[in-house]
């Protein structure tokens, strides 16, 4: 069996429980078969084994980068959509056109790569019905992942309740106008899958992955609006029968903790925690709106959070409280969700968009987080996250090597000085264009700014074609209903809001 060496200027090998970066300078990974052997300095390991040598005294090796929480390839501002706030948002999405499923996953997946992510948790939206169509959506989203070389966790959405809005789709769909009801109760039906028909699409995709050594199927119930007590218990029994993780959006935004209110009474995680839903194999999305009670319960339990900064903003949902979180041990991950602050994938960009929004004003350094704590959210805590948690997101003997090699030279120059850490330059300096090359599994996936298993020029020349084309019937249909729908919801939320919100838009900072 062949050994590759990849040679370093610094391995950043993780970060310590104390948040101080574990690091070799001068350093090597030793790689056979796929899995890490040995680290240590490089004229060690080269003059112990005979291996072929990547990279160079000019490189950075960091573990390969987890974005814990995406969704589609073409940004919904591509499609039509602008950034309105999410409930609003998700309607107006309804209007946009279809993409074929592989070419938009593999053009998300362009841009993940070269930002140095290689696993990335898929959650899985809208599909219509049948089942089978479901499943074959499904694998043609993760033969895109497949065939690029990524290691993916996918989760098909599960939903069994208030489609639209935060009301029963009998409901809504019975206050509309003769003019649009048909149409838009026709167009919910499509999308409304029985509980016995997402664990079928669940089991099915996981049998069929089983033994796959890059794709993982997990489960996602999508978040408390979209799934009844019923749904939730199910899904966390067959979490755990199968031994897979969950993911779940939970107050994303402030209207969400309102829904949360007046449908349980009082906090949405404690109401969780008595269906058994919480523990260490759960995730939870956002988390924007959690109280000070609620973080020691996700800490209590075990229970993980996803921070989508982007997003947040993007979408008016608010800040995270990522400052309290820290303090009471939660592991806390990062995710891109849709798009980045700059319309796009960009692992360098959102890692360093988290590390400024949460610099509060004061003088103890430890109240904000740092460098290092940002890059185990991007790494190991992300990886927890996923059915990969313990063979990737360190560099260590007996983990995958999922590596990322950056040119120390563009982080560096023209000058800087030696007085900064080597993780905290890469982290605040690091752009697409450092990354040199990406490895999972020993394989180099990305060398050079070129992917080594796909043509990327192809690949998108091919979607843009079929974008070029003129809309479906079906998307036409669809985008009359979601725009007529956009306005229905505009109706419905402003009636929610003047019923009386107890939690209001703004949160004071004593939240947490």
């Amino acid at each position: 069996m062949t050994s590759t060496l990849i040679r370093g200027k610094a391995i950043i090998c993780s970060v310590d429980r104390h948040n101080r970066p574990v690091l070799v300078e001068d350093g090597a990974v030793l790689v056979r078969g796929g899995i890490i052997t040995a680290v240590g300095r490089f004229a060690e390991l080269s003059r112990r084994n005979d291996a072929t040598v990547v990279g160079s005294p000019e490189h950075v090796v960091t573990p390969g980068f987890v974005n814990a929480h995406h969704h589609v390839g073409m940004t919904p501002l591509q499609l039509g959509s602008p950034d309105l706030p999410l409930e609003l948002w998700i309607v107006r999405r309804i209007a946009a056109r279809a993409v074929d499923p592989y070419l938009d996953t593999m053009y998300s997946a362009f841009e993940l790569i070269e930002s140095g992510v290689t696993t990335v948790q898929h959650l899985h939206g809208r599909v219509p019905r049948p089942v089978d169509k479901a499943t074959e959506v499904s694998a043609r989203v993760i033969r895109a992942y497949e065939d690029i070389g990524m290691r993916v966790s996918y989760s098909f959405g599960l939903r069994d309740q208030n489609r639209v809005v935060y009301e029963a789709d009998e409901k809504f769909l019975a206050s509309l106008s003769a003019d649009i009801a048909p149409s838009a109760a026709a167009y919910v039906g499509e999308q409304t899958f029985s509980l016995e028909e997402s664990f079928e699409v669940f089991e099915r995709l996981f049998e069929r992955y089983r033994d796959a050594a890059r794709v993982k199927i997990q489960l996602a119930p999508v978040n408390l609006h979209w799934c009844s007590d019923r749904s939730l218990t199910r899904t966390a029994e067959t979490a755990r029968r199968y031994k897979v993780t969950m993911h779940m959006h939970l107050l994303e935004t402030a209207l969400q903790k309102e829904y949360a209110l007046r449908r349980t009474g009082g906090s949405p995680v404690r109401h969780l925690r008595s269906l058994g839903v919480l523990g260490q194999e759960m995730t939870l999305g956002h988390g924007v709106w959690l109280t000070q009670d609620d973080i020691g319960i996700v800490a209590e339990t075990g229970t993980a959070i996803c921070h989508n900064c982007s997003s947040n903003f993007r979408l008016r949902s608010g800040i995270a409280p990522l400052n309290a979180l820290r303090s009471s041990g939660v592991r806390v991950a990062l995710g891109i969700d849709e798009a980045g602050i700059n319309d796009d994938r960009d692992m360098l960009q959102e890692m360093r968009l988290a590390l400024r929004v949460h610099r509060v004003p004061g003088l103890d350094e430890e109240e904000v987080p740092s460098c290092a704590e940002i890059f185990r959210m991007a790494t190991q805590d992300g990886a927890t996250t996923t059915p990969f948690g313990d063979s990737i997101g360190v560099i260590e003997a007996g983990r995958a090597a999922d590596l990322v090699l950056f040119d120390w030279r563009k982080i560096a120059s023209p000058y800087l000085s030696p007085d900064v850490p080597v993780l905290d330059a890469l982290m605040q300096r690091a752009r697409r264009d450092a990354v040199d090359a990406v490895m999972v599994a020993g394989e180099v996936i990305y060398e050079g700014g070129r992917f080594t298993r796909v043509d990327r020029g192809a690949l998108t020349e091919e979607l843009a074609a079929l974008l070029r084309r003129e809309p479906s019937e079906t998307d036409g249909r669809n985008r009359e209903i979601g725009l007529r729908l956009l306005e229905e919801a505009r109706r419905f939320y402003r009636g929610y809001v003047r019923e009386g919100l107890r939690t209001p838009f703004y949160a004071p900072s004593s939240r947490v």
